[in-house]
């Protein structure tokens, strides 16, 4: 896997290594490399959603400057007017922290938002939230879509654990494409180094066709196969349809999530679930070149991206966020 900037970590090398046969590519692998800080996420969060049409209240989201004024639901349930305002407002502050600028307030009828009907942990309203800019290609009903492709995906535990994961995917997402940005990736001088004709189904789309796609940007002509036959997509013979269907493409993103452990030994989906944290999600995607120190900027961009989604959803981070 690539970041769509094209740069990030060679898995050929690893996987070549493993002399593993096709079937068992996908476990061996690790995943993308890291975009560049300029392509990382957003630098702020949206405006939340009205709570309902009866209630002014908004769902309190992490790092959001509030006017005065206004009437937010916390996690907890309670609503807290903001009472007070520094140079930005409410500065971002945690309304059962800051009781300067807030005080606990009422609002009948309010609600943190509403998740999707299908399930989903997240609705739609909050995936913009998250993908200001972004989001055009990536569409929330593929996501949906592609969520069901794995029941257990940011479907297992708690309704906390279940955001978790889902903010955890995300920001992971977010950091690969640039905030949904990028579907394609950019270095194109690299494409034909991902086709492997060496291994027994060769690159039946062209020696150009296996290069980084989608929101954990899949690559080399091996991980197509895996993941098409995992989905039952023939992404070996059409890898272009990563690029041009929306749910296909997601689901190669969640198939990666809930099935390569890279060097961990789990999977980031088990590494959410089973409360290791959001750093080992990080460590499984791109462990050899981001964690230990080696790049801790893009260990952040990954961390504040975590933090602002699991704002957005009302739910806290959780421990163990960095690598």
């Amino acid at each position: 896997m690539r970041t769509a900037l094209g740069f990030g970590w060679n898995v050929v090398k690893g996987l070549l290594a493993c002399g593993l046969t096709a079937g068992l590519l996908a476990g061996c692998g690790g995943g993308s490399g890291s975009a560049d800080s300029t392509a990382g996420a957003a630098g702020h969060v949206g405006k939340a959603k009205a709570a309902s049409a009866s209630c002014n209240a908004v769902a309190w989201a992490y790092g959001q400057f509030y006017p005065l004024g206004t009437v937010v639901q916390y996690s907890n349930g309670g609503y807290y007017k903001l009472v007070n305002v520094g140079a930005n407002g409410s500065d971002g502050t945690d309304p059962t922290i800051s009781t300067w600028y807030w005080s606990p307030s009422s609002c009948s009828g309010g609600t943190t938002g509403p998740t999707d009907p299908s399930g989903f942990p997240i609705s739609e309203d909050q995936f913009r939230q998250m993908f200001p800019s972004g989001g055009g290609f990536y569409t929330y009903a593929g996501l949906v879509a592609a969520a069901r492709a794995y029941p257990e995906f940011a479907a297992s535990g708690s309704d906390t654990t279940r955001k978790q994961e889902a903010a955890a995917f995300l920001a992971n997402v977010n950091h690969e494409t640039g905030g949904l940005v990028y579907v394609d990736e950019i270095n194109t001088a690299v494409y034909a180094s991902y086709c492997h004709p060496e291994l027994p189904y060769g690159c039946p789309a062209g020696v150009d066709a296996y290069h980084g796609r989608g929101p954990i940007q899949l690559s080399h002509n091996y991980n197509y196969k895996a993941a098409g036959d995992a989905l039952s997509i023939d992404l070996l013979n059409h890898p272009e349809w990563v690029s041009t269907n929306p749910e296909i493409s997601w689901k190669t993103g969640v198939w990666f999530w809930m099935s390569s452990t890279g060097a961990v030994g789990t999977t980031p989906h088990n590494a959410m679930v089973s409360g290791q944290g959001f750093g080992t999600t990080i460590q499984v995607i791109n462990g050899g070149l981001e964690c230990n120190g080696a790049n801790p900027a893009q260990v952040q961009s990954r961390v504040d991206a975590y933090r602002r989604f699991t704002g957005i959803l009302g739910v806290p981070p959780g421990e163990q966020l960095g690598c």
